[in-house]
């Protein structure tokens, strides 16, 4: 922490939509103690995009500043669903599918997060809860409180179904923060109904209440919808360096100023150039994901396929099949441009066959499957096959 708790406050709410109560953060850091700041994270999906990365960068400033970041990983309140947001009840999910998300989720916000200083812990250790307790927990808000939340009037309105067990869910994320002991609480704009009540469940409690800190929403490579596996227009934080560096590039111009300043630390430049904007952009996230080597290789690989537009768009596929694990080279030459196994060891040691763009040696007889799936294969300027493993 530094000696100034007004400069902390302003720095961690600089790029924040709320910070509430106000003044309340500046006077929790004005006690000089480390603060406990939470997180939730419902485990309903195996991989995190960089939308996720926009709150957990917030947590890791916390972090760096001395403060003590709980990651709560929801493996009970994802039996729920968050319906935040949603127009409809989520599915439900077994508890070996939660259980093997989370595992993944957590290996995935360490990218962000410096998992040594990171105290992770799982609400089923609270949620499991006697019903005398769920009782107590229940009588903490009433209906008409909870219908108040935009989601539920929405669907009331709409004589759309809201289960019990839904508007039992911001009382559940609320008690998290009983449990943790939460001074502050981190979310999306979308999450602010259950974080201000989180505040008063803890209240319930005899707790002192948590400050709530919002972040943005970051929209996916569309630049309209939020981003989002299911909407397929997100960036996975562990997808190849040369797909996020591709899909980076795809990001509309207007969404590059939102981009750099939930990512990058707001440093866009409305003169520059869009394209060097986004190439600077796409090598910095690369950079900070899989580091400043597969980036260059990454950028190398962007230039090749669509600058010097070495591979056409329309890319006929051909289905080939492992053996264990690898597949013989000549006899895809051989199948899918009717090149002789001979004739195909000639071209792969004269470099007269690429992959993506990138030149095949006499070494690379046998190839891994998966470097070859999805692949582009080339012979020659003009003759191309993508490969679809099988």
């Amino acid at each position: 922490m530094t000696d100034s708790a007004g400069e902390d406050a302003r720095f961690l709410t600089r790029n924040a939509v709320e910070a509430l109560p106000e003044g309340r953060l500046a006077s929790q850091l004005e006690e000089g103690r480390p603060l406990r700041v939470k997180l939730g994270i419902d485990p309903t999906a195996p991989d995190i995009h960089l939308g996720h990365t926009v709150v957990l960068r917030k947590l890791r400033e916390f972090q760096d500043l001395g403060h003590t970041v709980v990651l709560i990983i929801g493996d009970y309140t994802a039996r729920v669903g968050d319906p935040s947001g949603r127009s409809a009840t989520r599915p439900v999910l077994s508890g070996d599918q939660i259980d093997e998300n989370a595992e993944t989720f957590q290996r995935q916000a360490f990218k962000v997060l410096d998992g040594e200083r990171t105290e992770v812990r799982r609400n089923g250790e609270w949620l499991e809860m006697a019903m005398e307790d769920l009782f107590g927990l229940a009588r903490t808000a009433t209906v008409a409180q909870l219908l108040e939340r935009d989601d539920f009037a929405k669907r009331y309105a709409a004589n759309e179904p809201i289960s019990v067990l839904e508007l039992l869910y911001p009382l559940l994320q609320g008690y998290d923060s009983v449990a943790v002991s939460s001074d502050v609480e981190l979310g999306g704009t979308d999450q602010m109904f259950n974080l201000l009540l989180g505040r008063q469940v803890q209240q319930a409690y005899g707790m002192a209440p948590q400050s709530v800190l919002t972040m943005p929403i970051l929209p996916g490579i569309d630049g309209v919808q939020r981003m989002s596996k299911s909407l397929g227009n997100y960036v996975g934080v562990t997808e190849p360096a040369e797909e996020v560096f591709g899909k980076l590039m795809s990001v509309p111009d207007e969404a590059m100023p939102v981009y750099h300043d939930l990512l990058l630390d707001g440093d866009f430049d409305p003169g520059r150039p869009a394209v060097e904007s986004k190439r600077a952009m796409a090598r910095a996230l690369v950079s900070r994901l899989h580091g400043e080597d597969a980036a260059r290789a990454a950028e190398e690989h962007f230039d090749r396929l669509h600058v010097a537009r070495e591979i056409p768009d329309d890319v006929p596929d051909h289905a080939v099949a492992a053996n264990g694990g690898s597949v013989h080279l000549p006899g895809v030459l051989r199948d899918a441009f009717g090149i002789s196994a001979s004739e195909g060891r000639r071209l792969l040691a004269q470099g007269g066959v690429k992959l993506d763009g990138e030149p095949l040696g006499s070494d690379d007889l046998d190839v891994a499957a998966e470097r070859l799936e999805g692949a582009v294969l080339q012979v020659g300027k003009r003759r191309f096959v993508r490969v679809r493993v099988g």
